[in-house]
């Protein structure tokens, strides 16, 4: 891929060992979005645990999931609009408001969702080596 200026919410950045940074293949906005995770895991497996997505996304409507990434811990950046961010913990749901340039960590094992008040994009650093889903 042609070095140049790319969107993130369209072209996630895999980060990778020895400090590596690839975009990667533009991010499907529909019912191929997983298909393009499956993918992605893939073609990173060798960086393991410490390989890192960074993405995108703008949300209109509270997350209809929950999601867990055992390998490591993730961070969550509010970029605009608000969020608000539950953390399942021992069955105890936290929550944790987000605005603007305000962030939280989800620590590696932590099942997360989040409620947008109107809308919210947000910026995720993930370590997403076995993330798992259940409904919310």
């Amino acid at each position: 891929m042609a070095e140049g200026a790319r969107t993130l919410d369209s072209f996630p950045i895999h980060l990778g060992l020895g400090a590596t940074a690839e975009a990667q293949p533009e991010f499907p906005a529909d019912e191929r979005a997983m298909d393009w995770y499956m993918a992605y895991g893939e073609r990173h497996a060798a960086d393991g645990a410490e390989g890192r997505l960074v993405s995108c996304f703008r949300f209109a409507e509270d997350w209809t999931s929950w999601e867990m990434h055992p390998s490591g811990d993730e961070v969550v950046v509010c970029l605009e609009g608000a969020m608000t961010l539950i953390q399942d913990l021992a069955g105890e749901h936290v929550r944790t408001a987000l605005g603007p340039g305000e962030y939280a960590i989800n620590k590696a094992g932590t099942w997360h969702t989040a409620d947008v008040a109107a809308a919210a994009t947000a910026l995720f650093i993930t370590s997403g080596l076995g993330t798992e889903h259940r409904p919310r």
